[in-house]
């Protein structure tokens, strides 16, 4: 679509106010496709919709509403070359709830966190349901192991996609080693969020704290922002993992060690939960010059991905 004319800024308009049925006709108009082009490139994708049904949309007759209907709104959106859930986001069914968003595969946090009692009264404490309303695009997270060995600090920058309206937080776990105080954990919000409340266990170790965003997020909105925690209250620190809920996304960890604390051998794994074998092991060459190993995930499944170390 062309940049700054009149059609593109009224289909911007449209694609944030609505209704469906204008926002469609305008995208139709913007592109330049007769319905039986666009009839033929929903087909290509494996989606049967009458040029009839096309028509009736466009004019606000009907409203695409069935399971396989919505589908073709998201292929719709592929061939119109629109922002993924620009479209989908404007229906509305009777009763004015919106729609949600689409939802990837999920797996229980319960099974990807160990002791999962610990983390379900925290969330409990926070009144927050196990799935927060959004899962996660990309997620680059850097790991600084300190001098005595010790998980000193993390930092994130993570971007997550609403499946449903009126999100306004996300909530960010940590799991600190053996010995790890809660009470001495301290979280930062970076970029794009505040700080909320912060709860923490003692006996394993785990703090959670709600990152609160400034504006709610409607199904199929993405939000980019970033956190820290600073720990360094654990002892020697031998891995590092990261549960995933949800399939999709890219992820990115990075831990880098102090150079009066270098490991002798460092390798990534996965797991399918927290208490089923690793599988998945690749050593990892450590930098010299900083003194860091990485892994890249671009296709994330839901379960555990790490890395661990030796001491020697």
């Amino acid at each position: 679509m062309a940049q700054n004319t009149p059609e593109s800024a009224e289909l911007a308009h449209l694609l944030r106010t609505g209704p469906f049925h204008l926002a469609l006709r305008c995208a139709l108009t913007a592109r330049g496709l007769a319905l039986t082009r666009v009839q033929h490139k929903l087909a290509q994708r494996g989606i049967k919709v009458g040029v009839t049904s096309l028509s009736y949309w466009q004019q606000g007759a009907r409203r695409p509403q069935r399971p396989e209907s919505l589908r073709a709104v998201r292929a719709l959106e592929e061939v119109l070359e629109l922002p993924a859930h620009s479209l989908l986001r404007l229906l509305v069914p009777e009763g004015g709830a919106r729609l949600e968003a689409e939802r990837p595969a999920a797996r229980s946090y319960r099974s990807l966190v160990a002791p999962a009692g610990a983390l379900q009264q925290l969330f409990a404490e926070l009144e927050t349901p196990a799935d927060g309303g959004v899962h996660t695009l990309g997620h680059h997270e850097r790991v600084l192991i300190g001098p005595r060995r010790e998980l000193s600090a993390r930092t994130s920058h993570q971007v997550v996609r609403a499946h449903r309206d009126g999100v306004d937080r996300y909530v960010a776990i940590h799991r600190g080693d053996t010995g790890c105080a809660p009470s001495r954990v301290r979280v930062r919000a970076a970029e794009n969020c505040r700080l909320g409340r912060v709860r923490g266990d003692a006996e394993s170790g785990v703090v959670v704290a709600e990152l609160l965003f400034d504006a709610r997020l409607r199904a199929g909105d993405t939000h980019v922002f970033g956190y820290a925690f600073e720990d360094g209250s654990g002892g020697p620190s031998t891995e590092y993992v990261r549960g995933f809920s949800f399939a999709g996304g890219h992820y990115v960890l990075q831990v880098r060690f102090d150079e009066a604390a270098l490991p002798v051998r460092c390798r990534r794994f996965a797991q399918v939960s927290a208490g089923a074998p690793r599988s998945g092991r690749q050593e990892l060459t450590l930098s010299g010059t900083h003194r860091a190993v990485h892994l890249v995930e671009q296709n994330v499944r839901p379960g555990i991905l790490g890395i661990d170390w030796d001491w020697g």
